[in-house]
């Protein structure tokens, strides 16, 4: 993914993306933010949080958290990790932000599952994945190495990630909601077709104006963020009965003492 970025389509697919993170975690405050995967794309600069890591997967090594290896408008890898067991204590991060690693994890559902344990209650989760219902998600669908024809041989220019597998936005929001998150917002982008040439997006600008206007959910890539909602204690059983026989005994007093009040008030006259 990172390699594909600088194709022409993934560049315009960067842009996109980088404009819309930093406007998505400006405003989340706490003490601890951290970025897993896609170092290519820096999600956290924009950020004010003092402690700040980018985590990162697969065929890394630690020479590639040097900093005369990190790309121009790259972030720098902190640490090595697998994204399904985090090396963080449970509700000790205040936001966490996943540029396309769902699409590429072999288990999407525990990545969110780690995500939701070591983030605090009322933390911030912003996800950026690539639309299946899309001239995206059409082009990898219909790829010659999708449909078997090709030997898978890598990236190809204008391809697209092709061993990703795309999630769906609505999807994606029911599965937060399971985990207990609440969802903020999302916003679609990219309607351009992912093509070769910088001079055909060039030529094709107009689809985007007309595509977030007229068929918004059809956007090449989307982003979503939601919030760890943790719930109240509520009181059960035995707690609950004492505090409702609490309650009529005051309500059975009330009137006696009100009598007893008044009888004293007429033996005084």
């Amino acid at each position: 993914m990172g390699s594909w970025l600088q194709t022409a389509p993934g560049r315009y697919l960067h842009q996109w993306e980088q404009q819309r993170l930093d406007d998505a975690v400006a405003d989340a405050f706490g003490f601890h933010a951290l970025q897993l995967g896609l170092p290519e794309v820096d999600a956290l600069r924009a950020n004010r949080m003092p402690h700040r890591w980018v985590l990162a997967s697969g065929g890394l090594t630690a020479v590639d958290a040097d900093d005369r290896t990190v790309p121009p408008g790259a972030a720098r890898v902190a640490l090595l990790s697998e994204f399904d067991a985090l090396p963080f204590a449970a509700d000790s991060i205040d936001l966490v932000v996943l540029p396309h690693v769902l699409e590429f994890a072999a288990d999407p559902h525990q990545t969110l599952r780690e995500v939701e344990r070591v983030l605090r209650p009322q933390g911030r989760i912003v996800i950026v994945g690539l639309n299946p219902t899309s001239l995206w998600g059409l082009r990898q669908r219909l790829s010659p190495q999708r449909l078997g024809l090709v030997p898978p041989t890598g990236e190809g220019e204008g391809e697209g990630p092709r061993a990703a597998e795309f999630i769906g936005y609505w999807r994606l929001r029911d599965w937060l909601r399971l985990l207990g998150f609440a969802i903020e917002g999302g916003q679609f982008g990219c309607w351009r077709p992912p093509l070769r040439g910088e001079a055909w997006l060039a030529r094709l600008q107009w689809m985007d104006r007309v595509g977030e206007r007229w068929w918004p959910v059809l956007g090449g890539v989307y982003l979503l963020h939601a919030v760890k909602q943790v719930k109240g204690m509520r009181l059960v059983g035995l707690a609950r009965t004492s505090r409702r026989a609490a309650r009529a005994t005051a309500a059975t007093l009330a009137p006696r003492e009100g009598a007893v009040v008044r009888q004293r008030e007429r033996e005084k006259t």
